[in-house]
């Protein structure tokens, strides 16, 4: 397991982070909470090949919960890496239980269109623009930006629809967590007019830029995944 540091604030003059690479492979792990009560765990795994990157997520339930919810909802994204960060081609969101409901996104740069598959029929909408990421994609996005910005606009692609995020960039404090305490910025989404998800995510410093906090507010629920652990390998 990796060794878990008390991240220190490391700003450049300009009031930004200077970009912290990860390794090849990565597996981050955290606690997932449903309005304050434990539900489950989420893993993330990293990979990434030459100029091409495979991120998977796993959520489910542990516990007493899990013999009356046996469910994984699996998150996929693919892509590659080029100048601007994570740049990804493919989205993909199942259910165990309901095989039948999965979604998938291509994402069509050459055309700047998005092709989403669902119940067996194929959408396609235009306006897909540089810098779009996925619902994955975007939390793993801060580790490849030369600095961190103190606002992001763009596009995040789910597996049925494309929407518009605004972030801004705010003193996340340090956040203690199961992995222990990290100095962090905190990203949290502008709500505007149509917006259903109100997001807020927790960047550390170091050793990686990887989300600490994952806050997901909508239709009155809070989801919540704080940072357990974190390995560089599979």
């Amino acid at each position: 397991m990796a060794r878990l540091w008390v991240a220190a604030l490391l700003l450049l003059a300009s009031g930004a982070w200077a970009g912290v690479p990860l390794p090849q492979q990565l597996t981050v792990v955290y606690d997932l909470y449903r309005d304050g009560h434990k539900l489950g765990t989420v893993s993330d795994r990293f990979a990434r090949d030459g100029t091409h990157y495979r991120l998977q997520s796993e959520s489910r339930a542990s516990g007493a919960l899990a013999l009356l919810w046996p469910v994984t909802i699996h998150l996929e994204s693919r892509g590659v890496i080029g100048a601007q960060g994570l740049r990804p081609e493919r989205f993909v969101h199942e259910r165990s239980d309901r095989p039948e409901k999965s979604a998938v996104a291509e994402l069509d740069w050459a055309t700047h269109r998005v092709h989403f598959h669902y119940k067996g029929e194929t959408v396609t909408e235009p306006g897909l623009r540089d810098g779009a990421q996925d619902q994955l994609s975007q939390l793993y996005q801060f580790a490849f930006l030369d600095t961190l910005p103190e606002r992001l606009d763009f596009q995040v692609v789910s597996g049925r629809k494309l929407a518009d995020y605004r972030y801004l960039r705010h003193d996340g404090g340090v956040q203690r967590v199961p992995a222990g305490s990290f100095s962090t910025q905190r990203f949290e989404r502008v709500m505007d007019a149509g917006a259903e998800k109100a997001v807020t995510v927790w960047i550390a410093a170091e050793p990686y830029r990887i989300p600490v906090r994952i806050r997901v507010i909508e239709e009155g629920v809070t989801m919540e995944q704080r940072l357990v652990r974190f390995d560089p390998g599979p």
